[in-house]
C-alpha cells in the first residue's frame, strides 16, 4: 500500500523532528488509529543532555544516539523521512519538503532550537556551540588538538594560549563541560605528554549574571561554583563577553586569551514562528495554546525548545528534555481523544520531577522541588541512574554505565580521538581560517 493510498483510509499525522518531543509523540501514537510520518534532516535520535561528554572525550557519539529508524521499527503505522523542512502552509495543511508537499491532517511541530550570540553571529566562528553531534566531536577535536599543539610549541606565550580554555555561558551545559575539561586535563591526560603539564591547564567559566545555574537553588548554584573551583575551574561572575576572536576573548577593559573558545550562553528556536506568521518571544519561540496548540489552527500543535509554554509560574516553561517528553505524550493524547471524538482539551501542566547537573566525575546538584535537594557524591549517584534510565536502547545504557565506572575508577577516556581534517594553523573554526584575528566587537552586554 502506497503512503497516499494509506493517506485515505487513516488521518494523517505528520511530526517533524525526532528529538525527545517528536518521538514521544511518535511512540505514544504506535497504536492509534492514525498513519505516522515523522520527519528529521539526520537518522538518528540525539541524547543531548550528554553531548558534552562526547565533546569532552568521556563517551562515544554511538552511546548517545539511536538510529530512529531503529526506534521505530516495530510502529507498523509510522514512517520516517530523511528530509529537510522548509516551510509550512498551515493554511492548505501541507508540510514543504525539497520540491514537493506533504499533507497532513494533525501536524506536530517539535524542531528544537539552535545557537543564540545575541545579535553577534560572526562570534559563532571562534566560538562553536553544542547541540549535534556534528558540534560535539568538532568540540573534541578543537580540545585535544590544542593539548597536542601545545606539546610541540615552544613559545611559551603561545603555549599559554592553547592551554587556556574558556566556556562562555554559566547554564548546565557550561558547567558540565568547564568541568569535565579541567578533569580531562587534570585527571586523564596528566601522564600522556612529556613536554607540557596538562593539569597546569586554564578553565576559565565566564557568566554575564551573578551565578552560575541560575533555575536552581541559590545555596546548590555557589554549591557548584565551589565544585568547579575545587576542581582548578575559574569562575567569573557578571562578566560579558565585548568580543571573540581567534585568539580569545575581550571582557569589557579585560581579555582572556584562549585558543579554545566554547559557547554554551544561549539558544534560539528554529524558525517556525516565521513560518506560520505567529507571534514569537524574545527567543523566537512561538507563542501557543493552553492546548500547545497554534493559535487559529487547532490540528497543528508546537512543542518542545520551539514553544514558548507559561509553566505554573506564570515564567516560560525551560527547554528540557521533560517538557519536551511531557509535551510530545500530551498532544498524541489529544490526538488519540480527537479522533475518539472528545474534542475536549484539558490545558497542559508540566509535571516538574526536579533539575540536576553534574560538575565533574562526583559531583552534582539536584533540587527536586518541596526542599529536597541533594549535591556531591549522592547527587551524581542520582544523576548518574537518572541519565542512564532516559538513554533508549538496552545496550546504550550499559555500555555508558560500564564506561562511567571505568573513568571513575581508572580517571581513562576511551573516546580520546581526533578525527577528520587537522589545518596547520591555530585553532579557529573553518569560518575563520581567512580572517585569523577578525575581531568583532560591541559595547553591549550579552
Amino acid at each position: 500500500m502506497t503512503q497516499t493510498e494509506h493517506r485515505h483510509d487513516l488521518p494523517h499525522v505528520v511530526i517533524i523532528g525526532a528529538g525527545f518531543g517528536g518521538l514521544t509523540a511518535a511512540t505514544k501514537l504506535a497504536r492509534a488509529p492514525v498513519h505516522v510520518t515523522l520527519i528529521d534532516r539526520r537518522n538518528h535520535h540525539l541524547f543531548q543532555p550528554l553531548l558534552y561528554q562526547v565533546a569532552t572525550a568521556g563517551l562515544s557519539p554511538n552511546q548517545i544516539a539511536t538510529p530512529i529508524r531503529t526506534i521505530v521499527r516495530h510502529q507498523r503505522n509510522t514512517d520516517v523521512l530523511l528530509d529537510e523542512v522548509s516551510g509550512l502552509d498551515v493554511a492548505r495543511k501541507e508540510v514543504l519538503l525539497a520540491g514537493r508537499r506533504l499533507p497532513y491532517d494533525y501536524l506536530v511541530v517539535a524542531t528544537g532550537a539552535r545557537h543564540a550570540y545575541f545579535g553577534h553571529d560572526a562570534w559563532e566562528s571562534f566560538a562553536p556551540g553544542l547541540k549535534s553531534l556534528d558540534d560535539a566531536l568538532e568540540h573534541r577535536k578543537r580540545i585535544l588538538l590544542a593539548f597536542e599543539r601545545a606539546e610541540l610549541e615552544k613559545d611559551p606565550e603561545e603555549r599559554a594560549r592553547l592551554l587556556t580554555f574558556v566556556v562562555i555561558g554559566g547554564g548546565a551545559t557550561g558547567v558540565e563541560l568547564a568541568g569535565s575539561i579541567a578533569e580531562l586535563a587534570r585527571k586523564a591526560l596528566v601522564k600522556d605528554f612529556r613536554h607540557i603539564s596538562p593539569q597546569c591547564a586554564r578553565v576559565v567559566l565566564i557568566e554575564a549574571g551573578p551565578r552560575l545555574l541560575p533555575v536552581f537553588a541559590e545555596a546548590l548554584s555557589e554549591t557548584a561554583r565551589s565544585a568547579l573551583e575545587r576542581l582548578g575551574a575559574e569562575v567569573r561572575l557578571n562578566t560579558s563577553v565585548t568580543a571573540i576572536d581567534a585568539e580569545g576573548v575581550e571582557l569589557g577593559d579585560a581579555r582572556i586569551d584562549s585558543r579554545t573558545v566554547l559557547w554554551a550562553a544561549g539558544v534560539a528556536s528554529s524558525p517556525v514562528a516565521a513560518w506560520t506568521g505567529a507571534e514569537a518571544d524574545r527567543a523566537g519561540r512561538t507563542r501557543v495554546g493552553e492546548d500547545l496548540s497554534l493559535p487559529g489552527y487547532p490540528d497543528v500543535f508546537v512543542i518542545g525548545d520551539c514553544a514558548s509554554v507559561a509553566g505554573a509560574d506564570g515564567k516560560p516553561l525551560p527547554g528540557t528534555a521533560p517538557v519536551a517528553k511531557q509535551q510530545g505524550a500530551y498532544v498524541a493524547d489529544i490526538i488519540v481523544r480527537a479522533l475518539a471524538g472528545d474534542g475536549e482539551r484539558p490545558s497542559f501542566r508540566f509535571q516538574d520531577f526536579g533539575t540536576m547537573a553534574t560538575v565533574g566525575r562526583k559531583a552534582a546538584v539536584a533540587d527536586f522541588g518541596s526542599g529536597v535537594q541533594l549535591h556531591g557524591f549522592i547527587g551524581w549517584l542520582v544523576w548518574s541512574a537518572a541519565h542512564i534510565y532516559f538513554l533508549i536502547g538496552f545496550r546504550n545504557r550499559i555500555a555508558v554505565a560500564l564506561d562511567w565506572l571505568w573513568s571513575y575508577l581508572t580517571y581513562e577516556r576511551g573516546a580520546r580521538l581526533i578525527t577528520g581534517p587537522i589545518a596547520r594553523a591555530p585553532m579557529a573554526c573553518p569560518a575563520a581560517a581567512s580572517n585569523e584575528r577578525g575581531i568583532v566587537r560591541t559595547g553591549q552586554e550579552q
